[in-house]
């Protein structure tokens, strides 16, 4: 491929995270903005990037993955120069949208960086975008975000390759006998049932982590494994996904399992959440309870990730069957940047749970 076809640019589009321990609460009441969350659980979530420093990987993470997919994009002999906007802290996206039209962008194609479908993984990004041309206003550059790859083969080599790296760290006596457990970010019950395809399926977003967990697994050489959930907020009487990865720990270790292998799918990159719940909280009630631990680096910093990134922009250039290996449905956007052909997207925002 040497020509972009008519698209002029890439936007790699993020969550954001704080980068001075000064940008932390406002970052977190960008988050939260709307939801009536308490100041006092934004003082405890405070606490958690400032044990860090006040800074959040995240957006150092995110660049990585720019240079890396600048680099493929170079070898592909694609032109196409790559943005990054954030929906809560900076670079936001607005600016970033407004930057881009100044450089001359009329159409760009949109990275999330969330392989997922459903509200917060895929629809969001979407309010993103049309919140960030709005307020540019007429001569906003066409946005379209790319698909879901939850099953795209190179994110699935990765993490099995990730799985595999891990399972050596767990000491040779307990190697055989280690548990697989695969994570993701919980969200509330009811959000998850809302989001699926229009046959009434629903549970788009945990089915496809665990089809993904699934696909890992096999590939790894595990008959066997769990999902599990992690990074939950909101009032304890609002269901969200379980069980939590801490709980899940001692369950295990109450059937007698003496190593873990942890295996953040559900994360793109080692951001805070991955950080503070699993190499700080969880790892902490492994040490508690006697188990070996080992958690997997996430798809993000693998080669492999850039190149699936450049993979979906040539599939969506020139109209290309998707590269799949699951079984659950995962959807992408039509070529006239119409929010999504079917699913995740037609489903209406959850009520605030935080």
């Amino acid at each position: 491929m040497a020509m972009s076809g008519d698209f002029d640019a890439l936007l790699v589009l993020s969550f954001g995270g704080p980068e001075r321990p000064e940008d932390v609460m406002p970052f977190l009441e960008n988050v939260t903005r709307g939801r009536g969350v308490p100041r006092e659980r934004l003082e405890e979530v405070a606490r958690h990037y400032l044990h860090f420093g006040g800074v959040s990987p995240i957006n150092e993470l995110n660049r990585d993955i720019i240079a890396a997919v600048e680099g493929e994009l170079a070898a592909t002999g694609l032109e196409m120069p790559v943005y990054f906007g954030n929906r809560n802290w900076h670079p936001m996206v607005a600016d970033t949208v407004a930057r881009m039209a100044a450089d001359g962008v009329r159409s760009a194609l949109v990275f999330p960086t969330s392989a997922w479908g459903g509200y917060s993984g895929c629809l969001q990004y979407h309010e993103d975008i049309a919140r960030a041309r709005a307020a540019f206003g007429d001569g906003a550059p066409e946005l379209v975000k790319l698909r879901q790859y939850f099953d795209h083969p190179l994110f699935v080599e990765a993490v099995t390759d990730a799985i595999r790296e891990a399972l050596e760290r767990i000491p040779p006596h307990r190697r055989a006998e280690a548990r697989l457990v695969f994570t993701a970010h919980s969200i509330p019950v009811a959000a998850d049932i809302a989001a699926g395809p229009p046959d009434g399926g629903g549970r788009l977003y945990s089915r496809q982590v665990a089809d993904a967990a699934r696909l890992c697994a096999d590939a790894a050489g595990f008959a066997d494994f769990d999902v599990v959930w992690q990074s939950r907020s909101g009032p304890p009487q609002v269901p969200w996904l379980e069980p939590d990865i801490v709980d899940h720990l001692e369950n295990l270790s109450g059937k007698g399992v003496e190593a873990v292998v942890v295996c953040p799918v559900g994360f793109v990159s080692d951001h805070l959440e991955v950080i503070w719940d699993l190499d700080n909280e969880a790892q902490a009630k492994a040490a508690e309870l006697g188990m070996s631990f080992a958690r997997t680096a996430t798809a993000g910093a693998d080669p492999r990730f850039a190149r699936l990134v450049v993979e979906l922009i040539g599939e969506h250039l020139e109209d290309g069957a998707p590269r799949r290996l699951g079984s659950v449905p995962g959807y992408g956007c039509t070529r006239d940047g119409a929010p999504c052909v079917v699913g995740c997207c037609a489903v209406r925002r959850p009520a605030a749970s935080s």
